[in-house]
């Protein structure tokens, strides 16, 4: 695609401030998320302490023992904090390589020379807090179009869906819970994946054409609303780029929980749910910190050369009807 091939060409000759740009949005990504993840633990320190005892308990009693039999209420409660600040985290990321990337095509499309990163700061911070809005607006569409789907698969999983049965693992699904309970609630929640992106090109749209967050977000509508098939293919094309590099980074960022765990384990005095629960999320913390680094470039740069080619098509459609 001549979209894809553009932004890697923009990207290349503006790889330094770029590339710089996101080492150091990943550095500082690194520090808030990290910090709030060890403030998770800290504050979920005692649920855990909890659950060794009752386990310790249970088997001197040999009796049987369900791992945070006691805690899962305490435990889950601080997982959703820590998550929803990690989302507003990763939206605030999100907002503000978006649009450092829609300043850098902006600058290199003007040809107006070499850009450094302290000069790509300087030209994005004015935008930021616009940025965030506009985010906040494309989120909150996206999601409030895929909830739907979601109450719909909770609710079979429930089994409150009648006619609908939910079907344990290892025993044959009915049609009704394969259509009711995964085709339908997956094809609901798509339809919010669609509509981020139609809003894809909003952060460009802030920077090249001067808008406020609102009128950013109504023309990132309206353009891709005039290339559908291209917004969506690019859209589909990205988010499966995302997956396979999101999925292979977390599977060599394995080997990194084995010290932690180790560390961790001296830190509790051999708690090993507390260590069982940092092992498992500490591939899946590193891969989603380094993707601004290492996917997220090439992303940013396709949205905002996207943006720049709908806005031409558009033009020439005005013109020629004219």
């Amino acid at each position: 695609m001549s979209v894809v091939g553009d932004a890697l060409r923009v990207l290349r000759r503006n790889r330094r401030p770029l590339y710089g740009f996101g080492l150091v949005v990943t550095a500082l990504t690194t520090l808030v998320g990290g910090g709030i993840v060890a403030a998770g633990f800290l504050v979920s320190w005692g649920a855990f302490e909890d659950a060794r005892k009752d386990a310790e308990f249970s088997i001197a009693a040999e009796d049987s023992y369900v791992a945070y039999a006691e805690q899962m209420d305490t435990l889950w409660m601080v997982a959703v904090v820590v998550t929803v600040l990690l989302l507003i985290v990763a939206a605030v990321v999100l907002a503000v390589l978006l649009t450092a990337h829609a300043v850098a095509v902006d600058h290199d499309l003007n040809d107006r020379g070499s850009l450094s990163t302290g000069e790509l700061w300087a030209r994005t911070r004015p935008y930021v807090g616009a940025a965030v809005r506009v985010q906040a607006r494309t989120w909150l569409r996206a999601l409030g179009t895929a909830f739907p789907g979601i109450v719909l698969w909770n609710l079979v999983e429930a089994g409150a869906v009648p006619g609908v049965e939910r079907t344990l693992v290892g025993e044959t699904a009915t049609m009704q819970y394969r259509i009711v309970g995964w085709a339908l609630p997956i094809a609901v929640a798509g339809l919010g994946l669609l509509v981020y992106f139609r809003h894809s090109v909003a952060s460009a749209a802030l920077v090249s054409e001067q808008s406020s967050p609102k009128a950013a977000v109504r023309r990132s509508w309206a353009l891709t609303g005039g290339a559908p098939w291209k917004t969506y293919g690019l859209g589909l094309l990205l988010t499966a780029t995302v997956a396979l590099v999101f999925t292979l980074v977390q599977y060599a960022a394995k080997p990194v929980a084995h010290p932690l765990g180790l560390a961790m384990l001296r830190l509790s005095d051999d708690n090993v749910y507390i260590t069982g629960v940092l092992v498992l999320i500490t591939p899946t913390a590193a891969a989603l910190l380094l993707l601004p680094l290492v996917i997220l470039p090439p992303v940013c740069s396709v949205a905002a050369l996207l943006h720049v080619k709908l806005r031409a098509e558009q033009e020439r459609r005005v013109t020629s009807a004219v």
